[in-house]
């Protein structure tokens, strides 16, 4: 197989380019997060206006920060920060995507062969899926804690777990290899956003009214959506992602047996792949058993979120398996 190595090294630069371009978004959406105190002094200062002037209650008063119903009001400099981060954000998606198409054009093959290709195909699935489920005004403020991972795995991928374009090894020439690795890594993305979503409704729930608190928690949790919205939100994507995450292991095991002769051999990734689909099974069954269904179920959450991470990095790198293909050195 002949790799061409200029549209590899176009999808190194597309690469790079989307980690540089996700890290302005950062700091932009990081900048309009940073000004929700004042948003929100400001919002309980006109709902004060409103009540003297002749409003029944507080309740009828803005509920949203930095949504003042006295009238309009100019935009301050951190919103329209906030608002190019989110278009930066667009760019960052279509640049990861991109990095990957040309990686599969340069090696002429499912560019799924080892680590650095697997973390860069779940980050560019959370970062769509993101644009999809956090596209509600409710959910933008999320950005600036979803981030966070992605732009850890991705500096990752880009360093430790950077792999040279090349052909993949025998046991990946399969057409198993699209079918298998993308349903995981579609299932883990969307994982992604639920664990995330289940430690700031920890957070969300320690401190209900954040701008009434103190601490950096209570100020983090000045401008997050409500708790049960939270909830929601990582209730919706995993039980999305569960069924998607089963099927790809279920196909793991077709493929296996066509390849190994069985289908299920104990190996480690094959374990700890069982392992994390029941924990997020018992999330599912705590989501809706009385007395289960809010901390108890979100702790269920994360520690199926940390199964995940420990099943794509330590069981690659550390873990000898018939699954180590990381690619690395």
């Amino acid at each position: 197989m002949i790799i061409d190595e200029t549209l590899a090294h176009y999808s190194d630069l597309a690469f790079e380019s989307a980690f540089a371009v996700l890290v302005l978004a950062f700091v932009l959406l990081i900048v309009e997060y940073a000004s929700s105190k004042a948003w929100a002094v400001q919002d309980r200062e006109a709902a004060r206006e409103l009540v003297s002037a002749g409003s029944s209650s507080v309740a009828d008063a803005p509920s949203v920060p930095g949504r003042v119903a006295a009238g309009p009001r100019r935009r301050s400099p951190a919103e329209r920060a906030g608002n190019m981060g989110r278009t930066v954000l667009v760019v960052g998606t279509v640049l990861a995507v991109a990095s990957i198409v040309l990686r599969g054009l340069g090696t002429g093959r499912f560019p799924l062969g080892n680590m650095y290709e697997f973390v860069a195909m779940a980050c560019a699935a959370s970062l769509a899926l993101g644009l999809v489920w956090l596209r509600k005004p409710a959910y933008r403020s999320l950005w600036v804690f979803v981030l966070v991972p992605i732009l850890v795995l991705m500096f990752l991928a880009a360093t430790v777990l950077y792999a040279d374009a090349a052909p993949v090894v025998p046991a990946l020439q399969s057409f198993w290899l699209p079918i298998h690795v993308t349903i995981i890594c579609i299932g883990s993305g969307m994982f992604l956003l639920s664990g995330m979503a289940s430690i700031l409704y920890l957070i969300r729930m320690r401190h209900p009214r954040g701008e009434e608190g103190t601490g950096p928690l209570a100020h983090m949790a000045l401008r997050l959506p409500d708790a049960q919205t939270l909830d929601r939100l990582a209730y919706k994507s995993t039980i999305i992602a569960f069924p998607l995450f089963g099927a790809g292991v279920i196909l793991g095991a077709i493929w296996a047996e066509a390849a190994w002769g069985r289908f299920w051999g104990w190996d480690p990734k094959e374990t700890v792949s069982f392992i994390t689909w029941i924990v997020y099974a018992g999330y599912l069954h705590a989501r809706a058993t009385s007395g289960w269904r809010d901390t108890k179920a979100a702790w269920i959450n994360i520690v199926g979120f940390v199964a995940m991470l420990f099943n794509l990095f330590i069981i690659n790198m550390v873990v000898s398996g018939l699954h180590s293909y990381a690619g690395l050195n």
